[in-house]
């Protein structure tokens, strides 16, 4: 959700996790097709994926993960929602598009 919702925004952005799962949840799909954003053609990834050195910022979505050997500019402490309710899922949704937004205003207002 936090890549579509990035991307959406017009953030070149990736998600990956320590233990991705094979698809994206089908919950994550359905909550975000309702705002608009389709994220049924994403894939996980896994934190090996990628070289993180390359990125501006990472930030954690939290979920109970912890990340030692990466650096982690933001932690955003959320819950993951995988086996929870649509309710559940669309808070989650929500609360990653208020981080972002804010994210978003706070470093625009760092570059002023």
């Amino acid at each position: 959700m936090a890549e579509g919702w990035a991307k959406h925004l017009g953030i070149d952005a990736r998600s990956a996790g320590t233990h991705p799962a094979s698809q994206v949840a089908p919950n994550s799909v359905v909550v975000m097709d309702e705002v608009g954003i389709d994220i049924a053609h994403q894939s996980p990834s896994s934190l090996d994926d990628f070289e993180v050195a390359t990125f501006d910022y990472i930030i954690s979505m939290g979920c109970g993960v912890s990340c030692p050997t990466i650096r982690i500019d933001a932690d955003w402490e959320l819950e993951d929602p995988v086996g929870q309710p649509l309710d559940v899922y669309r808070a989650t949704r929500d609360q990653i598009e208020k981080n972002l937004r804010a994210f978003i205003e706070s470093d625009l207002n760092t570059d002023a």
